[in-house]
């Protein structure tokens, strides 16, 4: 079997680089080991920023009628009580939007087929030998991959397979960091009676979080009687919070072991095979990380946090995660790249990786599909990883500080360092950078050119066009840039190149601090100027370095 390009994964960062490039014309085949989706709740908050991506492609509407239900209220920094606040930066997405996983998955897996990509499940890549193990990706050629009884020869490979990458190890490929030093748990239950201490509606997750007996850990309810539940130990003693010395990258992120993945009606107290699921019962300590996450262990740390009273009715799934952080230090090697949790990981606050894979995915997928069309300038598609390296490298940085303030087990001394944080969250700059941080609103790519506005996100602006009012995020459907004269101040026998569509408007309400902006087809800003002289010295010169050089 051929393809352009083979996407090893079929999670959410795989699932959107195939669409970003089936969307561009090129021919793009997902791979995935497992015969089925996963339905469980993990990852499942899209930050301001990914909103905005997906809302240039048309992606973010079907999404928002799946959303659980939740307050109208900011995330979060550390679990600190103090919401972020994204209105200073100007978006119409200004909440985290609470998803499941697999309903962004579907989702993004129906729009990417119904543009003509291929996924073919129970395909799990086991060798890459027919390229040759000493330069399995080398320029020019091909990369050769046997998925099942399928070899697949493709020009790219995108690795979106996750922390335990299956691609980076064929490669050898170190994947440097801190190991974990703790263990957690997270699983979707059905309680069948529950106490006043249980939430009845997401909110901010500082009122979700509790403390109590061995226990840390925050249920979240997500429709009827079903809920989400993180937890872990504070027990200094327990032999399972990891103490730094696993040093094993490839167990570090979730096993996907665990309880039951079906229908959640299995009664605690029995051990039970069905249709090929397991429903495990055991004792209420586990045994190590490869250890199935028992019934017993999930009902002892919800009537430690939420009392005798609250009673678990049934296990969909569960599985195991640390505070791990690692990152490649390259994202690309010849004609393979990395995205998403194969690039890198990190603890789990703030629901930063989902958002973090599928920017990834928003950055690689017009850059490749560009250099498969032969028209891409020099050096494009390794600005992939000039770009999206320092954007994880940040995430991991404040997550890694967000581990310490967030520690249910902290010393007197984060105690108090905590509550001064807490304090100068309530103070508006604070606030405001921490909520560009977290939601990925602040993101400026490095990129040549004086005006202030250049690598920067723009704000969903009203615009009025020839053709009637629009909204800036209206323009990207197509995954073409965009050359927006808002001033008049291009020139009126411009021919813009196939792929970056002259857009001529008038922005009613202000918000583009510029004559003209020229918007790349992940929507941040490669170009802009304010005068006419400006536009005809340096427009066309933009367009060949950073986009097209058709």
């Amino acid at each position: 079997m051929e393809t352009e390009v083979a996407i090893v994964g079929a999670g959410p960062t795989g699932l959107a680089l195939a669409h970003e490039l089936a969307l561009a014309g090129v021919d793009v085949l997902v791979l995935e080991k497992l015969q089925e989706r996963v339905v469980q709740t993990k990852g499942g908050g899209i930050q301001p920023r990914t909103a905005e991506l997906l809302q240039l492609r048309g992606l973010l509407e079907p999404l928002l009628t799946r959303a659980m239900p939740r307050d109208p209220v900011g995330g979060h920094f550390a679990m600190l009580p103090v919401p972020l606040d994204c209105t200073p930066w100007h978006t119409r997405q200004p909440y985290p939007i609470g998803i499941p996983q697999w309903e962004i998955e579907e989702v993004l897996e129906e729009r990417a087929v119904a543009r003509g990509a291929r996924v073919l499940r129970g395909a799990e890549v086991t060798d890459m030998s027919a390229v040759g193990r000493a330069a399995p990706c080398t320029e020019p050629g091909t990369v050769t991959v046997t998925a099942g009884d399928t070899q697949v020869k493709a020009r790219y490979l995108v690795a979106c397979d996750g922390g335990h990458s299956t691609i980076r190890r064929f490669l050898g490929m170190p994947f440097p960091g801190r190991a974990g030093t703790y263990q957690a748990v997270l699983t979707d239950v059905r309680l069948t009676a529950v106490s006043s201490l249980v939430p009845q509606r997401s909110g901010h997750i500082s009122t979700l979080t509790r403390r109590a007996g061995r226990h840390w850990g925050m249920l979240v309810p997500i429709g009827g009687e079903r809920y989400r539940f993180t937890f872990g130990r504070v027990d200094p003693a327990d032999p399972d919070r990891a103490t730094g010395q696993e040093a094993d990258p490839e167990r570090e992120r979730g096993t996907g072991r665990g309880a039951d993945r079906g229908s959640g009606r299995e009664a605690a107290g029995s051990t039970r095979k069905k249709a090929g699921r397991t429903t495990v019962r055991g004792t209420v300590r586990p045994t190590g990380r490869e250890a199935p996450v028992t019934g017993d262990e999930i009902t002892a740390a919800l009537h430690d946090l939420y009392g005798t009273e609250t009673e678990l009715g049934g296990v969909y799934n569960a599985s195991r995660f640390s505070d791990a952080t690692r990152q490649l230090e390259q994202y690309r090697v010849g004609r393979v790249l990395f995205a998403g949790d194969a690039a890198h990981i990190h603890p789990p606050l703030g629901g930063q990786g989902l958002n973090l894979g599928i920017q990834d995915a928003f950055n690689l997928g017009w850059k490749l599909a560009a250099t498969l069309r032969g028209h891409a300038p020099k050096g494009l598609l390794d600005s992939y990883e000039t770009e999206r390296h320092p954007a994880a490298a940040s995430v991991l940085h404040h997550t890694s500080a967000q581990r310490v303030l967030a520690n249910p087990d902290a010393p007197a001394d984060v105690v108090a360092l905590r509550d001064i944080v807490t304090d100068l969250m309530r103070l508006p700059d604070t606030n405001r950078h921490l909520a560009g941080l977290m939601s990925g609103l602040s993101l400026r790519y490095e990129l040549p050119g004086a005006h202030p506005l250049i690598g920067q996100r723009v704000p969903d602006v009203d615009l009025v066009t020839p053709d009637g009012p629009t909204r800036l995020s209206g323009l990207f459907g197509t995954g073409h840039a965009v050359l927006l004269d808002l001033a008049g101040v291009v020139p009126a026998d411009l021919k813009s190149p196939q792929g970056v569509d002259l857009v001529r408007a008038g922005c009613p309400d202000g918000g583009l601090d510029a004559g003209a902006v020229l918007l790349r087809p992940d929507g941040y800003v490669c170009w802009a100027a304010d005068d006419p002289a400006s536009c005809r010295d340096t427009l066309l010169a933009a367009i060949r370095d950073h986009l097209t050089t058709a």
